[in-house]
């Protein structure tokens, strides 16, 4: 007998969407009437680049994200592009370097100024030349500097580095020509090491980027994939696309068996392409359709059922397009967990859409806002060319910590033995790294025993999922099945808290390392 629990404990079962007010909108902005599918929008802390409708060539607005309101319609653009521009992204690494993607087949990297536009923009930093079709899609290597992909319909993803002082980038560091179609997305696990693609011809591919090897190939017929992302380190590939009966639908893969997905959902019988958003430091999943309001979002877990469906936003205002704000640019005094920046063409507006967790508490909210990635690169484009991998480098968002300074990823693949004494150079280090760990292991200490006070005071003792009170044997059928539907719930909690558990190890590993590789300490 399968079972699923009706209820499910989430900290995240209570998010809401809250659109911004009219005064916090941006009104008046021209938005590109193309009819490719992307984002055509691009936010960090500092700036939101939205791609504009203008007369001969392409251009693209940067406006600083405090500037909301009215948009002066002669508000200066970057337009150096001959041709329309089909994306654009910001620099992870820089709030000041943009690059886009053109109708023209070029590639081109913007410097924008501090202070902000004062004028026109019409000469780029760099030109990448090297595709003979137009450029669809370009993404930044998500963890080394200065490394850009772009994916042409020429059927093919090039590999540029950027840490060369030529304005004019002919030649590719590498080509891969693995796809018989034109590419419809791309996606970096977290490392960046793979890279996920979504194409024409309805098929995902997983590409070892160093190779440029196809390592899985899913070519499923009752799923026609349009879009693709990486579910962090999960191991695990979400996309979306169309069934066979042309439902809009969304499939789990197992990153390294494509020949069969893991779960389909339909979501309804709308044609607009939908586009998927993955937090991977909250595990939701949010899916929002081209041509509708609705934005729906899911919790994605370890085990089975896998997907859990949370809730639904609806707006009668329909997207054209997303823009994602980073982790490091949200509001944390009030709990806001995702930001969409919704481009909104009936009313010429970019309507700004929050995702935030209700709770009393005005404090920070240390178990929403884990160690998120930074906005430090963790290697050079160089290291990265000969075949070197790192995990992002992570950041704390509490306000006025001393942990805000990025600090490294401790993965499975770096022993713990890193943290033991005898690897370090001299007796000085081994002393200070002793006596940290054991203050470290005394605070977790107190902390676990507050928390089994809390505990004890809070919740009845339990007994392979029964109250103690209530030990009695079971007299019939429906009360032996809510007993092991009791024992399923008190499985499921324990391993939630030694997931928990786990998380608190990893960032007390995380302080160690980060006070030992501080300059200052030593």
């Amino acid at each position: 007998m399968s079972w699923r629990p009706q209820y499910r404990s989430s900290k995240f079962r209570h998010v809401f969407g809250k659109p911004a007010n009219k005064e916090n909108c941006y009104d008046g902005v021209p938005i590109t009437k193309s009819v490719h599918d992307n984002h055509f929008c691009a936010v960090n802390p500092r700036f939101i680049a939205v791609v504009t409708e203008c007369a001969g060539g392409g251009a693209f607005l940067i406006i600083p994200i405090h500037q909301t309101g009215k948009i002066d319609p002669h508000h200066p653009r970057v337009c150096g592009h001959r041709g329309n521009v089909l994306d654009i992204k910001w620099n992870p690494f820089d709030d000041f370097s943009i690059a886009s993607g053109s109708e023209d087949s070029t590639v081109k990297i913007w410097d924008i100024p501090k202070h902000g536009m004062m004028k026109n923009i019409t000469t780029a930093k760099k030109e990448l030349q090297g595709h003979s079709r137009r450029v669809g899609l370009i993404e930044w290597h998500p963890t080394a500097g200065n490394v850009l992909f772009s994916a042409g319909y020429d059927y093919k993803i090039m590999v540029w580095n950027l840490d060369t002082p030529d304005q004019i980038i002919k030649n590719p560091v590498k080509t891969i020509s693995v796809h018989s179609d034109v590419v419809l997305s791309m996606s970096f696990n977290t490392d960046g090491s793979l890279l996920a693609t979504s194409c024409k011809d309805k098929k995902l591919k997983v590409i070892d980027l160093h190779t440029g090897f196809v390592l899985q190939e899913a070519n499923c017929k009752s799923h026609k994939a349009s879009k693709v992302v990486f579910l962090g380190n999960l191991k695990k590939l979400i996309s979306t696309g169309t069934s066979r009966w042309n439902n809009r639908q969304i499939a789990l893969w197992d990153q390294d068996d494509l020949s069969v997905p893991l779960l389909e959902e339909d979501l309804d019988g709308s044609s607009g392409v939908p586009f998927p958003f993955y937090d991977p430091d909250t595990h939701m999943l949010y899916v929002a359709g081209k041509g509708d309001g609705n934005i729906r979002y899911y919790e994605i877990s370890f085990e089975k059922p896998y997907l859990q469906f949370l809730a639904e936003y609806r707006s009668y205002l329909t997207q054209k397009g997303m823009g994602i704000m980073p982790k490091r640019g949200l509001d944390v005094s009030s709990c806001e967990v995702f930001r969409f920046y919704k481009l909104v063409t009936t009313k010429s507006i970019i309507e700004p859409l929050s995702m935030i967790v209700p709770r009393r508490s005005e404090s920070y909210q240390e178990d929403i806002y884990p160690m998120t990635a930074g906005s430090e690169p963790a290697m050079t484009a160089e290291e990265w060319f000969k075949g070197v991998h790192k995990d992002p480098v992570l950041m704390s968002l509490k306000p006025g910590s001393k942990n805000s300074q990025s600090i490294p990823l401790v993965t499975a693949r770096e022993p713990l033995s890193l943290l033991e004494p005898k690897r370090f150079q001299n007796r000085i280090e081994q002393l200070e790294v002793a006596s940290i760990q054991e203050r470290l292991e005394q605070k977790g200490t107190k902390e676990e025993r507050l928390e089994d006070k809390i505990q004890s005071k809070t919740r009845p003792a339990f007994s392979n999922g029964c109250d103690l009170s209530e030990c009695a044997p079971p007299k019939t059928e429906n009360e032996l099945l809510q007993m092991f539907y009791r024992q399923q719930e008190e499985i499921r909690r324990l391993r939630e808290l030694l997931g928990q558990r786990d998380v608190r190890v990893k960032q007390l590993e995380l302080e160690i390392k980060n006070i030992r590789n501080c300059p200052g300490s030593c």
